[in-house]
């Protein structure tokens, strides 16, 4: 397992690898965070939902993302080569709205490439994605993680259910400083048909609702962990939601201030944990996403979520170069 270590502030991406049995949950740090003995647990990747309830296809256009990146350390493999997974929502047949940092370095047919553009990516909107289809990691010797790539991407592009995709990033997202444009986007390798997609914000809406109500409740789905602790793991890769309140759009910990939203994450009406990145929040009782789970408070899934607003001009001006718009 990856461990989480103590860091200086709250802004971590969060990302799971618990990609087919025997794999364990993946926290990565930016390069911007200092490692220091503090009692605050640096920021992860946004995570699973925690005390939330089974989505029971209320959300069908939120899927799990898996997504190889050739250039990361496994730990259990003397090669480099990460699986890990995210969130994320279809706003058009072929368009899902992702993290930047899950859509960031994506391998090319396993292989290193630009940081753009990378199609070892996969997406299932199952209710319960089919990761059966992938050999346990401990099947694979340390010096075989070439053959583990090639054997789970043939059965991730064998699969009814898994879609293939392209990664691009907000164009300005740099990984050491997430936060500040963890905007991403999957195009699909073919068309998604349902009855209704996720939709785009109007700009500035988030400002709009915060100051008209601020007790508006907010919806976030994804597949994350349902708990989560230094040594410990539990649940994950269903698709959950929960209902939040924004506490602030000032960002969390002193990081993200005018690009990220705090919402709440607590026991009583639950909240995110590994491997909810780049899943929705809803504006509550609607399709309308004002912000993608960007990065946790502490390993406990516990505290805040770092939400990364897509209400900005910019992010829009980037999802309009996909033929998406509010």
């Amino acid at each position: 397992m990856a461990r989480l270590e103590s860091a200086d502030t709250v802004t971590r991406p969060l990302k799971t690898a618990e990609v087919g049995a025997g794999q364990v949950m993946r926290i990565r740090i930016p390069a911007l965070l200092a490692v220091i003995a503090s009692l605050m647990a640096v920021a992860a990747p946004a995570q699973a939902i925690i005390n939330g309830v089974p989505d029971k296809g209320a959300h069908p256009y939120v899927g799990e993302v898996v997504l190889y990146v050739p250039s990361r350390e496994d730990p259990r493999f003397d090669d480099p080569g990460y699986w890990s997974t995210c969130s994320g929502t279809l706003v058009s047949p072929t368009v899902v709205v992702t993290a930047g940092h899950c859509a960031f370095d994506v391998g090319h047919n396993g292989e290193d490439g630009s940081d753009i553009g990378g199609n070892d990516v996969w997406i299932s909107f199952a209710e319960e994605p089919d990761f059966d289809i992938l050999r346990p990691t401990s099947q694979f010797a340390p010096d075989n993680n070439g053959g583990r790539y090639q054997d789970w991407s043939k059965a991730l592009n064998s699969s009814n259910e898994w879609i293939r995709a392209t990664a691009y990033h907000h164009p300005e997202y740099i990984d050491g400083e997430f936060f500040k444009h963890d905007l991403g986007v999957l195009i699909l390798s073919k068309s998604v048909t349902l009855k209704k997609y996720g939709q785009l914000p109007t700009e500035g809406l988030l400002d709009e609702l915060y100051a008209e109500n601020k007790s508006q409740t907010y919806t976030t789905v994804g597949y994350g962990l349902e708990d989560s602790g230094p040594m410990t793991g539990v649940g994950g890769d269903t698709r959950r939601r929960a209902e939040l309140k924004l506490v602030d759009l000032t960002g969390v910990g002193g990081r993200g201030g005018g690009t990220s939203a705090k919402f709440s994450s607590n026991a009583d009406t639950g909240g995110t944990c590994l491997g909810d990145s780049g899943g929705p929040i809803f504006v509550s009782g609607s399709s309308t996403i004002v912000a993608v789970t960007s990065y946790e408070a502490n390993i406990n899934c516990a505290g805040t979520t770092g939400a990364y607003r897509i209400d900005q001009a910019d992010d829009l001006a980037f999802l309009a170069t996909f033929g998406v718009s509010s």
